[in-house]
């Protein structure tokens, strides 16, 4: 579970989190949603510790993001920021092996080949393991990046806007790994998503912020109701439903 009460954040005096409390259970795809300028990867960052809280408390299966040791941090939550940078001279294998870091600390045992072999396999990527990270197209590069993310091995992902760059297919295909490992091994995946339908389709809960306010937390099929959509948007859109699932028409 990730317990955030009462956190808030400014940027040179100007405010871009206020009074944010709530709690994700464990398990499950919870997507962060809002316009542009809402507070969303700023909020998953301090969740991250990736930046320092000014206000109010985080805590991710019960350890205080704020004191908890670096390393210890590190076994119980993986995070893949937006502006990663990676070497283009790295092989895939090597680039999905650093999540193996907080435990080896660089001496790889059989346990983090096998489980290298293992986060290879689940992003579809082992027939890449030996090519340069420079080699492959962004939706390739992408899914490695997430791949080292849950190399990690850690119960808890947060990921801030993963599907940025990436065409519908390679986008489609993230997300459904990602929920494949929410449902098969009871992963809890905290999500930056710009796209509101892949929400609907991928994530159980959302999390709503517009100008740095908490506007709505619930099941996605609570969130996906125009009333709620146009409070967060700003603007009216509708409901349909494909195949059963929840699509999000927006109007001309």
């Amino acid at each position: 579970m990730i317990e955030i009460e009462d956190v808030s954040f400014a940027r040179q005096g100007t405010p871009v989190l206020q009074d944010i409390s709530l709690s994700i259970p464990a398990g499950g795809v919870t997507a962060l949603v809002g316009p542009n300028g809402a507070g969303k990867s700023t909020l998953l960052s301090l969740m991250a510790r990736l930046l320092p809280l000014e206000t109010g408390r985080i805590s991710i299966a019960g350890k205080s993001v704020a004191h908890t040791r670096s390393d210890a941090l590190a076994r119980t939550v993986a995070i893949l920021r937006q502006d990663t940078l990676v070497s283009s001279r790295l092989r895939v294998g090597e680039l999905v092996g650093f999540g193996r870091f907080p435990h080896s600390r660089g001496r790889l045992t059989d346990e983090d080949r096998h489980l290298i072999d293992d986060a290879l396999r689940e992003f579809d990527l082992t027939g890449m393991a030996d090519r340069f990270v420079e080699t492959l197209s962004g939706g390739q590069r992408q899914r490695a990046m997430v791949a080292m993310a849950y190399c990690q091995g850690c119960d808890c992902m947060l990921l801030d806007e993963p599907l940025n760059n990436l065409d519908m297919f390679y986008a489609r295909e993230l997300m459904r790994i990602l929920r494949d490992l929410a449902d098969r091994q009871g992963k809890t995946i905290v999500i930056v998503l710009h796209d509101i339908n892949h929400a609907a389709t991928y994530a159980d809960r959302i999390v709503a912020l517009r100008d740095g306010r908490l506007v709505s937390f619930d099941r996605t099929d609570q969130v996906l109701v125009p009333e709620r959509l146009e409070q967060i948007f700003g603007y009216r859109m509708e409901i349909a439903t494909v195949d059963g699932q929840p699509v999000v028409l927006h109007h001309r």
